[in-house]
């Protein structure tokens, strides 16, 4: 495989403004009960400021980002919170739990609710207040039915109360306003379900009722003598389990309040810069804090002395200010979540500090933001309301060794398009023809079609084209590989298809048809609680190579597909069948079959239904790209957030052979205990090349895996990576010794200057600079270590022609049935291009030949994002 590997697209990082979890601890699971917890749905919601909200299933440390609702012009999100009902029983015992809501802030006086069924928002309410800077959830009622209300703070002075009753969003009334609009509402939490705590920017911390909006108490913090306004700011405020009050301010000092009497307990100087957030236990036993100096804090009792707290560690697990964290447990899990301008989540262990390592999750997307126009040799990418489109001229080899070799690498790329989307929402999708010639940009509420063309003076002509998409817009778009159908989804689950035909003008694209999903058998009490229909979301969607097959995927794990009809052809099995649609939607469709069935049309798959349900949510639906012979099935590839990889035969409906001889066993090693979730694949032949943020796996699926072959090599690396023995707690892996924040000593023996051996101590590096190997999703590996250490693709290209021997080698190489490499990283997506068209001898597996293939390999650092300038202290400098 021949790699061009990119940086020059930009993508960029936003910031995290806020991280909240749906359930902040699980309830603990009454005798009899052990599966109550197992239905809870759990998530992570993560807000940046470009107004994107992440919806992260923590997975049991797995960490996967289910779905990303893009945000739009001038917006951003600066918090969240999550409302969830109390848990119901139903006559039959089944229990019903509490449905959960997702609402936000963004320095406006709007809060929005989201609709994570359709993945856009909901409802919008505001009041005649300033800019809302912090938002609390009242807690729940021994009566079930007792309303809550959403209580926020304001930047004039006002704390406000939202009803929420009855799925309704509205302005309820204001508590409280104060006397001088220069005071701010900084951050809140509740203290019981009537008092909530208020920190304020003139150095103080409030109580109130807020059934009648009366000041119980007021707490001052003195003032800022190192500061020109005096004023402190108090950043976050906590209540801990037993009432008490936890606060961190711009001093850098988190103080602890008496909740019966409202006074100070005690001050904590833990932080040279301001403490900007705070996360408690569940137990009320452990305390964390973030700053602007970077640093996290984790703070416990002290032994013997009731009511006082120690510093017991601090790390600085972010390269930018600690800006908000939340922490969960539950589910054999206990961390804590921070973000911050870096633009990458750090998991940290909250049960296990100290004994475990923290894991940093990808800055970029799951989805992959890159396609390809290969034919015309096109790199596409986009983010906010942009597209950029990229022409690569000359191919890799040309690269290395013709008279390209000498020039500018920069003049073998062209950037030959900018489009923007006209609209307030960003993009959520786009893809393009594989000639390059058709273009397709969605958002939430519209979709946009382009024809490029390039003339001679290789200049790119771009043509509007319309799409009759009913205002709806996409969260997802597919192009057929010959360029005749278009495929979307809109409001999360349903799927639609329009034709692309051509005409004088150019292209055009038909009106668009519902495609009925099966419907599945979905538990009464697991549809009217929790997140709902949330896991029918479609995240993948693909066409076969000939274009007569369309399967998409849903997070529950279900596929389903439909084949091309052409007029005359029996459609056997789809009749009769019911969807997830309502009735009226079924009579619509049905109408238009009957409109359109003198042309070509999509039907169900007779035997859709007997593909099983994954047992996780689909990372990677793919369709081999090698070309079906006439009497054949389709290969599709799906791959699952548990490292399954499986092979379906979608006309049969059932498991492909290759998939029942090799199970999750005997994959290799590597790819099972690699912590990153797979991002896509490329195929070659038989072989596919699986990537995620940080590897790039082979498996040549003309051959079967042997366990033994699978895991010798690990054995020999079995000193160079922490083993994943043991259980744990939802970040790191466990770290090789007990006690692991002790100071230790270390001594190696060396040889003297007269022979004879002695004992030097070794020096620790500082733990404030050590990172867990785990923030890259693979332990312990070195960057530069190579499982091809004979040398890479690219590597035998700058070689040139070789003997005999390394010609035997690459040889073995290419029968391989595996290979893996970590020197890529992160990788934003892996497109394939069009390689040369001479005859390469590549070496065959099993009689099977083995095609060449070019990639562009996308690769977007952290360090190569902007990010706003940080805060040094006294002696620091930029490493």
């Amino acid at each position: 495989m021949d790699i061009h590997r990119c940086r020059f697209v930009p993508y960029p990082a936003s910031a995290i403004n806020a991280v909240a979890f749906s359930h902040s601890a699980l309830p603990p699971v009454p005798a009899g009960k052990k599966n109550l917890q197992k239905n809870i749905q759990v998530r992570l919601a993560v807000g940046r400021a470009n107004g994107d909200i992440e919806i992260w299933n923590p997975l049991n440390g797995s960490w996967h980002q289910e779905l990303l609702i893009p945000g739009g012009n001038d917006r951003s999100i600066d918090g969240l919170v999550w409302v969830t009902d109390p848990d119901e029983e139903m006559a039959d015992g089944k229990i019903i739990h509490g449905k959960s809501r997702l609402f936000s802030v963004g320095y406006t006086n709007t809060i929005t609710e989201w609709d994570l069924e359709k993945a856009r928002a909901k409802k919008h309410a505001s009041g005649q207040h300033g800019e809302i800077w912090c938002l609390g959830v009242q807690p729940p009622s021994s009566d079930l039915h007792a309303p809550r209300k959403l209580v926020a703070g304001t930047v004039d002075g006002n704390l406000v109360m939202y009803s929420i009753e009855d799925g309704d969003l509205k302005f309820q009334k204001s508590l409280i306003r104060a006397p001088s609009k220069k005071v701010k509402m900084v951050s809140i939490c509740f203290q019981s379900r009537n008092v909530v705590i208020v920190g304020c920017s003139n150095s103080t911390i409030c109580a109130y009722d807020i059934r009648n909006g009366s000041l119980l108490q007021q707490m001052t913090l003195g003032s800022d003598h190192s500061s020109a306004s005096k004023n402190i700011i108090v950043w976050s405020v906590k209540c801990l389990p037993n009432g008490d009050i936890v606060s961190g301010d711009s001093t850098g000092q988190v103080c602890i309040w008496d909740g019966k009497t409202y006074t100070q307990a005690q001050r904590i100087q833990s932080h040279t810069q301001d403490v900007l957030c705070l996360a408690v236990s569940a137990d009320g036993r452990r305390i964390v804090s973030g700053g602007m100096d970077r640093r996290t804090a984790l703070y416990e009792p002290v032994a013997g002395q009731p009511g006082r707290w120690s510093k017991a560690f601090h790390r600085r697990y972010h390269g930018h200010d600690v800006k908000t964290m939340a922490s969960f447990e539950g589910k054999g899990m206990s961390v804590v979540v921070s973000g911050g301008p870096d633009a990458s989540p750090v998991v940290m262990p909250l049960r296990a500090a100290g004994k475990e390592f923290h894991r940093t999750l990808p800055h970029l997307p799951q989805t992959v933001n890159v396609k390809s126009a290969s034919k015309a040799r096109f790199v596409v990418s986009w983010w906010d309301n942009e597209v950029r489109i990229w022409h690569l001229s000359s191919p890799s080899r040309d690269l290395l060794n013709g008279a390209v070799a000498t020039t500018d690498l920069r003049k073998t790329r062209k950037l030959i398009a900018q489009i923007y989307v006209k609209g307030d929402h960003n993009i959520t999708s786009a893809a393009i023809s594989e000639d390059g010639t058709f273009l397709v940009a969605s958002t939430a509420t519209d979709i946009k079609a382009f024809q490029l063309d390039i003339s001679d003076s290789q200049q790119l002509k771009i043509k509007k084209v319309e799409v009759a998409s009913a205002g709806h817009g996409a969260m997802k778009v597919e192009i057929s590989p010959d360029r005749r159908w278009l495929s979307w989804v809109e409001s999360g689950s349903n799927v639609m298809a329009a034709e692309i035909t051509v005409n004088e003008d150019g292209y055009a694209v038909s009106a668009p048809s519902k495609l009925r999903r099966l419907h599945r058998q979905i538990p009464k009490n697991i549809l009217l609680g929790g997140l709902g229909t949330y896991d029918r979301n479609v995240t993948q969607m693909v066409f076969s190579p000939d274009s007569k097959m369309l399967s998409v995927a849903d997070i529950a794990g279900w596929i389903d597909t439909w084949v091309l009809r052409v007029p005359g052809e029996e459609t056997n099995g789809t009749k009769g069948e019911a969807d997830d649609a309502s009735s009226s939607d079924s009579s619509d469709d049905e109408e238009d079959d009957q409109k359109d069935a003198t042309s070509e049309r999509w039907v169900r798959n007779p035997n859709a239904a007997l593909i099983p349900k994954l047992d996780s949510a689909p990372v990677v639906l793919s369709f081999s790209k090698t070309p079906r012979q006439e009497g054949e099935d389709y290969t599709l590839l799906a791959i699952t957030t548990l490292k399954q990889v499986l092979i379906f035969n979608p006309l049969r409906g059932s498991l492909a052979d290759w998939s029942r001889r090799n199970t999750y066993a005997k994959l290799p090693e590597q790819l099972r205990v690699t912590r990153d979730l797979v991002k896509g694949v490329v195929w070659q032949g038989p072989r596919v090349w699986i990537y995620g943020i940080s590897f790039l796996f082979m498996l040549d699926l003309s051959q079967d895996l042997d366990s033994q072959d699978a895991s010798a090599l690990s054995k020999q690396k079995s000193s160079l990576k922490r083993k994943r023995d043991g259980k744990e707690n939802g970040a790191g892996g466990k770290m090789d010794h007990q006690n692991a924040l002790a100071p230790h000593k270390i001594r190696a023996a060396v040889a003297g200057q007269d022979g004879a051996t002695e004992w030097v101590d070794v020096e620790m590096a500082d733990a404030d600079d050590q990172k867990g190997a785990a923030s890259s999703g693979v332990e312990d590996e070195d960057d530069d270590y190579d499982e091809d250490m004979e040398g890479g693709e690219l590597q035998r290209l700058r070689d040139g022609e070789a003997g005999r021997e390394e010609q035997k080698k690459d040889s073995v190489k290419q029968k391989a049935k595996w290979w893996h490499t970590y020197q890529y990283r992160p990788i934003l997506g892996i497109v394939p291009l069009d390689g040369e068209t001479v005859e390469e001898s590549n070496g065959a597996s099993e009689g099977i030949p083995i095609p060449p293939l070019e990639v562009a390999l996308v690769e977007r650092p952290s360090w190569d994002c902007e990010v706003p300038p940080r805060y040094f202290s006294n002696g620091e400098r930029e490493r």
